[in-house]
């Protein structure tokens, strides 16, 4: 009995290049960005052989694939840098939790909203939170008060993403940092 095992290679590259191109004919672009026109596969391959470049699939979902002709090595790395000072330009949001409790003293709130205040200056959204416990939840009213009182005092910094909303024992509202 012989057992035949295929193993299957996954290509990461999203191009397909040279040899893997598998059209019968395709639609060239030179290495300067011209139209060269619609050319048998092995003609199209040759052309860059003799460039000593590549032939690479830009459109395989066209009629007929789209190649073009070009350094591919030189290629990958320009995305990839591109991706790379993409990356390190955007700015990364987090989302800080500030917790209320609902019978709050005045200096607790106090100290708690200037770290919502912080966190808005930071540009990070702020996630306010009431929590209830035992029988408080019946007093949600309580909640509600806290968090428009937060609302209505940073107002000219922050927009209310998400408004107040009892979700099980927490009452949650977002605040986001208003566009400089």
């Amino acid at each position: 009995m012989v057992i035949k095992i295929r193993r299957w290679r996954v290509i990461s590259k999203e191009h397909m290049i040279n040899d893997e191109i598998r059209a019968k004919e395709v639609r060239l672009v030179g290495a300067e960005g011209e139209q060269i026109g619609i050319k048998p596969i092995r003609e199209a391959l040759q052309m860059a052989i003799d460039l000593n470049l590549d032939l690479v699939n830009v459109a395989p979902q066209a009629k007929p694939p789209v190649c073009r002709i070009m350094d591919y090595g030189k290629f990958r790395y320009e995305t990839q840098k591109k991706e790379k000072e993409a990356r390190k330009n955007q700015k990364i949001v987090d989302i800080k939790e500030v917790w209320f409790r609902a019978n709050i003293e005045e200096h607790d709130y106090q100290t708690k909203f200037r770290n919502v205040i912080k966190f808005l200056g930071e540009g990070d959204k702020v996630k306010c939170s009431v929590r209830f416990r035992g029988r408080e939840i019946a007093h949600s009213n309580l909640g509600q008060k806290i968090l428009e009182r937060v609302k209505n005092e940073v107002a000219e910094i922050s927009v209310v993403e998400r408004h107040p909303k009892l979700e099980g024992r927490s009452m949650i509202m977002i605040l986001a940092p208003k566009a400089q």
